[in-house]
Parts: structure tokens; sequence; C-alpha cells
């Protein structure tokens, strides 16, 4: 009896220890890659004599391109292999990425960041499905708390490699050039490695012992039957509740990447220190981040409650970016309100991207998934573009501190529209395991 009641903890644990380690690496690379600019910027932007307008713009219309195969990314995943995906997109944006550090204008800078986000487009959805391959909905939550770490992991650990490389001059080359460069290999690495080291389903897992097995692809077909399958991809686009969920992405996103993209040229402003002194301070409040977002994913999965562990951390952010703009004649301040608005911003993750899942059938959440995040991207753009527009127009970061905290604290109260929705599923799962049982 002790045996059969501690299968789940035992599955969930195999699972967890081969797949969430790699899974959270390839989010590290790819977000340290997208985001990795911001600190190449310090130099950068000097060197080539962009204004903030320029940057701005060729920072987020990297998300202009990741649109594109949003959607069929994530439908590619579910119908097709994700794996097989996953190992593409990683391919391509290795060498994209590098190619960054040989811009030498405006335009090409738009240009290959514009291709990037076109290489990178899907990996999100197409990892978050390949999670619900993999994961129950009570624990899907843990899962993509983990996942999603490693944004503000690869944000700590790309502070260090940023202060280093930025001091080099090799070949000629700058600093800010040889960050570019050298940070997008490891995407080819492990793009290779990905197509013999990730398994496409439970029931293709050799490395899973066959009781454990059965019972994973038992519970994932369970809760696919339980769940309302009749949704199509079309109505699935056009319905409420997605639509709703985009709108909380994109206004999320807003404030969590432009301030992203934007911090380390914020600390440099805000403070009287040297670029590599900069770009360590930077990676402060990501490293505040981690635990919480733990945290959070972890007793959004304990209790079951999604809405408020999304709307609490994105007022939070809200409130802490508010303040901050009364604080910008002061470093560490500063650095701390900016270190709560990020807790808040990762925090949200665990909470927000079980929903779709919650709401809709396997395939139509596969392609919902990919809408959402596309507005999530447009978000990204929208929040790069306007503070670098903004600090020029108003010559300063306060301007633009307002607008991205007048964002976060919109999405907050939007996703307590859903509420009604999300208690009508739960209670609806509830009630046909109550039935399953009893016909047992």
């Amino acid at each position: 009896m002790s045996s059969s009641s501690g299968l789940p903890e035992r599955t969930r644990r195999r699972v967890d220890r081969r797949l969430m380690p790699f899974i959270f690496l390839l989010f590290t690379v790819s977000y340290l890659d997208r985001v990795n600019v911001g600190s190449a910027a310090l130099q950068m932007s000097r060197e080539l004599g962009f204004t903030d307008s320029v940057f701005g713009f060729g920072g987020g219309i990297f998300f202009l391109g990741y649109i594109l195969l949003e959607i069929p990314g994530g439908i590619l995943a579910e119908v097709w292999s994700a794996r097989k995906w996953i190992a593409r997109i990683l391919l391509t944006w290795g060498v994209i990425s590098s190619l960054t550090g040989f811009v030498q204008t405006a335009h090409q800078f738009y240009w290959i960041r514009f291709l990037l986000g076109v290489a990178e487009a899907g990996f999100v959805p197409a990892i978050l499905v390949y999670l619900s391959h993999w994961y129950r909905a009570e624990d899907r939550g843990k899962a993509i708390a983990i996942f999603f770490t490693a944004i503000p992991a690869s944000q700590v650990i790309g502070g260090p490699i940023a202060s280093l490389l930025l001091r080099i001059h090799w070949l000629g080359l700058s600093g800010w050039r040889w960050l570019l460069i050298l940070e997008g290999i490891p995407a080819l690495i492990l793009g290779v490695i990905t197509l013999y080291y990730l398994t496409e389903r439970p029931q293709d897992a050799k490395w899973l012992p066959a009781e454990e097995r059965d019972w994973l692809v038992g519970e994932l077909a369970k809760e696919r039957a339980e769940r309302r399958g009749h949704d199509s991809i079309a109505r699935a686009l056009v319905n409420p509740h997605v639509l709703l969920l985009c709108a909380v992405l994109f206004l999320g996103l807003n404030a969590n990447y432009g301030v992203s993209l934007w911090l380390p040229q914020m600390m440099q402003r805000v403070s009287h220190y040297d670029v590599s002194t900069v770009s360590l301070i930077a990676s402060i409040p990501s490293f505040m981040a981690l635990p919480f977002m733990l945290l959070n994913g972890w007793h959004s999965d304990h209790t079951g409650e999604r809405i408020w562990h999304t709307c609490l951390p994105r007022l939070l952010s809200a409130l802490s970016l508010l303040a901050c703009f009364f604080t910008l004649d002061n470093t560490w301040g500063s650095v701390f309100l900016l270190s709560l608005a990020t807790i808040g911003f990762y925090c949200a993750h665990p909470g927000f991207w079980p929903l779709p899942n919650m709401l809709l059938g396997r395939t139509a959440a596969a392609a919902s998934l990919g809408l959402i995040n596309s507005f999530g991207s447009l978000g990204g753009f929208a929040g790069s573009y306007m503070l670098g527009r903004l600090n020029d127009r108003s010559g300063g970061l306060g301007a633009g501190l307002l607008y991205v905290a007048a964002c976060s604290f919109a999405s907050g109260l939007l996703v307590l529209l859903l509420r009604g929705a999300v208690k009508k599923t739960v209670t609806s799962s509830l009630v046909s395991r109550a039935d399953s049982a009893s016909d047992c």
C-alpha cells in the first residue's frame, strides 16, 4: 500500500531529475542571448552612436520577429515533435546571436535582432507544451516555476560574464562584440544534445520504470479526458478568456522586458560606476527574485490557486516601479526597488502559465499558448521601445518608469476577471473525478 501511495511522488521526482535541469539550462541560454544586448549597450551605444530610441527599437524589434512563428510553433510542438522543434530553434538562434556581434549600423542592428526573434520564435510555447506532456495539472505550476526561474538565473549569470567580457579587446574587437559572439555558441552545442537527450513523451521513456511510466501515461490521459476537448484551434484563438490572457501578458511584459533590457543602462545612469561594476549591480534584482519565484510556484501548486498568485506579484511590481520614480537620485534605493519589481515580474509566471491548459483542450491550449506569448512579445517590443522613446523625449528615466508601472498595475487587475472561469473549470474537474471514482 505504501508503495502505491508513493508512486506519484517517486514518478514526479524522477521526471524532475531527468528533465528540469536540462530544460532550465536551455531557457537560461535562450534568455541570456535575448537580453545580453542590454549589457552590450553599455559600450555599443556609445561606439556606434545609437540614441536611446535606436537602441530601444532595436532591442524591441526582436519580439516582432518572435511573433511570426509563435502560434505554429506551439501547434507543431503538440502535433509533430516538441523535441525536434526545440532543437531547430537552438541551432538557428545560436548562429544569429553570434552574428549580432558584427553589426556596424542601426539598420544592421534592427535586422539582426529581428532575425534573432524569428529564429527563437516558438521556444517558450514549445517548452510549455512539452511540460504538459510530462506533468499533471497539479504539478505543472512548480515545473513552470523552475523553467521560468531560468530568466532571473540567466541575468544573475550574465552580469558577471558581461563584467569580464566587457573588459577585453581581442583582435581589434571591443568587449561588447565578444560578449555577443561568444554567448551564441552554447545554443549550438545544446541544439545537438537536445535531439539525443530529451524524450518526446512518457510512453517513450525507457529511463522510467514500467510501473511509473504506466501510471504517468494513465494520469495524463485521464486529465485530457476530463478537460474540455471540444474547443477547436480557431475557437481557441477567439475565446474571450484567451484574449484576456493575451491582454494580461501584453501589459505585464511591457514592464518586464522593458526593465530587463534597460536595467544595465538604468544602473549606469543612477550611479557613477564603470561598465563592469554596473553589469554586476544589474544582476542583483534577478538574484533576489530567484527564491521568491520558486516559493510562489510551490505555493500555487500546493493551494491550487492561480489568479491571486498572478495578480499580487504584478501589483508589487507596479508599486515598486512607482516608488522608484522618486528615488532615482539614490543608487541603492533604486537597486532595492527595482529588485522588488523584478521579484514581482517573475513571481507572476508560475500562476499565469497553467491557466490556458486549465481553460482549454490540449491542442487548443497549444495554439492559445502561441497566441498569448505573441501578445507578450508585442508587449516586449512596446516596453523596450517606449522606454527608449520616453528617455529621449524627457531627458531622463522618470517617464519610462511611470509607463511600465501603469502597465504592470493594469495587468494585475485584468487577471482578476478570470476568477469566475477558473472556479467553474476547477469545480467541473472535481465533479468529473468524483463521478469516475463512483463508477469504479
